[in-house]
């Protein structure tokens, strides 16, 4: 085996022990990278430079019996949108292509000081506000399984790389899906964790859009990576206490809960979109295993899911209107048509909005996640909820900017990406199977802060699940 191949989990391990080296792990990926990355597009900027130099160092510190990080020279890819100081920092946009970022963002900070080793920046959509990652200066980001579907967005170079042995574990964020739905259509663990759990702080610089309230309180960064376990040494790397953040806890929360088997409440439908069958046969099948391991499965009703997804849509929406001006004139015609059939979907299910309109819905959106949080503590056991990723498996390419009735389509489709971000629980998604020669994937949502928990009742599921391997050069 490769040691591409490995998991972050088992390169820790080989390096710590000395079975290999990190420099050895590093050519291994950059050699992988050299063999799909051109096909795939999923890295815009490999360093191999750096990256061999800073695996040195690693090996070093293995060799001089220093305390090493949890990630201790294993490589990692961060994303475009996501300042890695030094690199690029494009977002995107033609008019920055060019732009390097003047430090590192709180959660690349935390890799970084667990001893990961950055291999290359990943793509992503102009302003990374499309479920596909596609852009002007970069290109577009293929799926390893196929080309024709989207690899998802906006994390989808970061997804691309991690499925296709470009390395282990990607950094990603998610305000709508971003994380967990590129995940999904390439086959691999996404986690978007609790609100304030890792820092959104960012060093000044770059393209700046004063954030409005939804990006702020939504916008969350985390891992998109190659196993369960992965996905937990790079969130406990990327989590910490940061009062720069605004929305930033002060100190780490313990674990809320005990291991062990769970009540599981099935979702299915929250009254927007028919899941597609192959879509409901993956939630059938992940409800059965989940059932094997011990955990107690039902089917239950959440209707405030299908609530909190169509406040997505009138919250996000009008504040965007604001910025739409300056993003239509720096973004690229993809931006434009995805703006404009946005607010095109968002007036459809809304109408005319008003400030009591949008002051309202932040009003409910609190209620919400009262609900929510008594709904998944109320009883002797936590309860986590399985949903499907999407109504529909991964879409065709740029299905939002085609057709304004296909683009409202996906508006809806999408409720399980865009519910979880409205009221700020954490949620992973993890592959269970594959159908038609595309991965199908499944959501667990658990109470606020219960991440740990929600960790560890992925990985019963993934014990369950057959390795999933894209169809690329072994």
């Amino acid at each position: 085996m490769e040691l591409w191949q490995l998991s972050a989990t088992e390169l820790a391990a080989g390096i710590r022990d000395r079975e290999f080296s990190s420099v050895e792990a590093v050519r291994s990926f950059l050699g992988r990278i050299e063999a799909v990355n051109p096909a795939l597009n999923a890295l815009v900027e490999v360093l191999p430079d750096d990256a061999l130099e800073a695996a040195r160092h690693a090996d070093q510190a293995v060799a001089a019996g220093a305390e090493l990080g949890p990630l201790h020279g294993v490589p990692v890819n961060t994303k475009i949108n996501t300042s890695e100081r030094g690199k690029l920092a494009s977002h995107g946009l033609t008019i920055a292509a060019q732009a390097r970022a003047t430090g590192d963002a709180a959660c690349v900070a935390g890799l970084r000081a667990s001893g990961a080793v950055f291999l290359g920046r990943s793509n992503a959509p102009a302003f990374s506000m499309r479920w596909f990652s596609s852009n002007d200066p970069h290109g577009r980001t293929l799926n390893p399984w196929d080309a024709s579907r989207t690899p998802g967005g906006s994390s989808g170079g970061a997804a691309a790389a991690v499925a296709a042995g470009m390395a282990p574990i990607g950094q990603g964020n998610d305000i709508a899906g971003s994380i967990r739905f590129p995940a999904a259509c390439c086959g691999v663990v996404g986690i978007r964790p609790t609100v304030g759990l890792v820092s959104g702080w960012e060093p000044p610089g770059g393209p700046e859009l004063e954030g409005p309230l939804t990006f702020q309180t939504w916008a969350v960064h985390g891992p998109i990576a190659k196993t369960v376990a992965d996905a937990g040494l790079a969130l406990a790397a990327m989590a910490g206490p940061d009062l720069r953040d605004p929305f930033g806890i002060p100190a780490l929360p313990s674990p809320l809960y005990a291991e062990g088997p769970v009540r599981i409440g099935v979702v299915r439908d929250v009254g927007l979109a028919k899941s597609h069958p192959s879509v409901e046969a993956a939630l059938d099948l992940a409800a059965r295993r989940l059932a094997d391991a011990g955990h107690t499965v039902e089917e239950i009703d959440v209707p405030l899911l299908g609530e909190a997804a169509r406040l997505w849509s009138l919250l996000l929406m009008e504040d965007l209107k604001p910025l739409a001006p300056g993003m239509r004139e720096i973004g690229d015609e993809a931006t434009r048509r995805n703006l404009a059939f946005g607010f095109e979907a968002a007036a459809e299910l809304w109408g005319e909005v008003g400030v009591t309109d949008y002051i309202q819905g932040w009003a409910r959106r609190a209620t919400l996640i009262t609900r929510l949080q008594e709904l998944l503590t109320g009883g002797d056991r936590p309860t986590l909820l399985l949903t499907p990723v999407c109504a529909e498996p991964p879409f065709e390419q740029d299905a939002d900017i085609i057709d304004p009735a296909r683009a409202r389509s996906l508006f809806s489709a999408m409720w399980p990406m865009t519910s979880v971000p409205v009221l700020g629980f954490p949620a992973i998604t993890l592959p269970v199977t594959v159908t038609d020669g595309l991965p199908l994937s499944i959501q667990l949502i658990a109470p606020r802060f219960a991440d740990p928990l929600l960790l560890t009742t992925a990985a019963t599921l993934e014990s369950s699940t057959p390795t999933l391997t894209p169809p690329l050069p072994s």
